[in-house]
């Protein structure tokens, strides 16, 4: 009998703060989450995937 396994829909993402911050994120994260240096809000949760408000630099 063959097992599938499902890949995962979530992704981790760096973003870029406008205080030139780059900081890895998550993206389905259910808390906001701030810039760990100018504690300006990165991401807001929306019940599923993160409203991103930073720049996106790459998709992990």
């Amino acid at each position: 009998m063959e097992e599938i396994i499902k890949t995962p829909t979530s992704k981790f993402i760096k973003v870029k703060c406008s205080c030139k911050n780059e900081q890895i994120i998550f993206g389905k994260a259910s808390s906001t989450v701030k810039c760990l240096v100018c504690d300006k809000i990165l991401s807001k949760p929306r019940g599923g995937k993160s409203v991103i408000k930073g720049k996106v630099v790459e998709v992990l």
